[in-house]
């Protein structure tokens, strides 16, 4: 345990005496969680919304006065008048407007005789935020212009009463496991896998096993040395990626605790992980290569931005062996939904287990040669 110990020392030591890399293992997450937090998940404002009316009657009137009430109240676009519905289109086309709304002529008397009276939407689909954006509200406003001027008093149509078990959740809110995750990778990565591989090339590890420390004692030594800097790391981003996103319940004591906890099966995994990849690496700069992709190909898959359901099968495998979904599942729990243990003992089970095959085959594979 000493000479284990010893190990952790060094590697401490020599984190602690680099403040530059202890904050560029922070401040990639940080970054993210306010850029992307703030670019991605808004509601769309002051889109532009081309509207053609060739009918000029009373129901053309309801409508653009529907439109009219949409902008000043909720701003998610702003109608503009255009008197041809070829230059509308165009100018969805080039950019120029988000949408055209066309009101086709007799669409009043359409309406009166009960007719099948439509109005036609037209939008740039290339852009899937701001067209299912507009699809909505505009599907909620001819909704509403459907709904007759009396109500009967008797519901005679089914209806959905919609429960939301939370308050909205911000994007940034969302985004938070996630960068709390991200940063425990990142801190892994660079304070565990990068380091390791400089002191193999620099001949550090040839100090190592020139003196009586097994082959356990050094992997292990060198696991919690890597794991005790993503724990920090994930502390901090954790502590003030809440105040920045307005998450209070991370200073609830039961909550923390478990908070703790994840962060602590979570480096574990991640380190463990990291170890199992690098173990036969000799080349210092391989980890650096393959930097973006293990990032790519285990942030993104794990739900942290993108629903899970919503991936075809193969990459739903991946996110099912993938660390990061436990991870991000057990964070969003805790701090989302400020649940207790029986919805995150399954993530810590596997952060636990995987940590425990990681290990195991970094020992099998370490070589205690030069």
């Amino acid at each position: 345990m000493n000479r284990m110990m010893a190990i952790v020392e060094r590697e401490l030591r020599k984190f602690f005496r680099s403040p530059a890399l202890m904050l560029v293992s922070m401040v990639f997450p940080l970054v993210q969680l306010i850029v992307l937090g703030n670019a991605f998940g808004g509601k769309v404002t002051n889109a532009t919304l081309a509207v053609v009316d060739q009918d000029h009657g009373p129901q053309a009137v309801r409508v653009r006065e529907a439109l009219e009430a949409v902008h000043v109240n909720s701003n998610n676009f702003r109608p503009v008048d255009y008197d041809n519905q070829t230059q509308a289109v165009n100018d969805v086309r080039n950019g120029k407007v988000q949408g055209a709304l066309i009101i086709p002529p007799e669409f009043s008397r359409r309406v009166y005789e009960k007719n099948r009276p439509q109005i036609g939407l037209v939008i740039d689909n290339t852009d899937s935020f701001v067209s299912s954006s507009f699809e909505t509200r505009l599907a909620d406003l001819v909704q509403a212009l459907n709904q007759p001027d009396i109500q009967p008093r008797l519901v005679q149509q089914i209806a959905l009463n919609i429960v939301e078990l939370y308050p909205y959740i911000e994007y940034m809110k969302y985004l938070l496991p996630g960068s709390i995750t991200l940063a425990i990778f990142v801190a892994v990565m660079i304070g565990g896998g990068i380091v390791y591989i400089d002191d193999k090339a620099r001949g550090v590890h040839e100090g190592y096993l020139v003196t009586p420390i097994t082959k356990m004692e050094l992997v292990f030594g060198l696991n919690l040395a890597g794991a005790l800097k993503a724990i920090g790391s994930g502390v901090v981003i954790t502590i003030i990626g809440s105040l920045i996103s307005g998450i209070g319940s991370v200073f609830n004591p039961k909550m923390l605790l478990l908070l703790l906890v994840m962060i602590v099966l979570t480096a574990l995994a991640f380190i463990t992980m990291m170890s199992f990849i690098m173990v036969r690496v000799e080349d210092p700069l391989v980890p650096r290569a393959i930097f973006g992709v293990l990032n790519t190909l285990l942030f993104f898959p794990s739900g942290a931005i993108y629903p899970i359901q919503a991936f075809p099968t193969w990459l739903k495998w991946i996110a099912w062996i993938d660390p990061f979904t436990y991870a991000v599942h057990g964070f969003k729990a805790v701090l989302l939904k400020e649940v207790g243990m029986p919805a995150i003992w399954g993530d810590m089970v596997y952060l636990l287990g995987f940590a425990g095959i990681a290990l195991t085959g970094t020992t099998l594979l370490f070589k205690r040669t030069l």
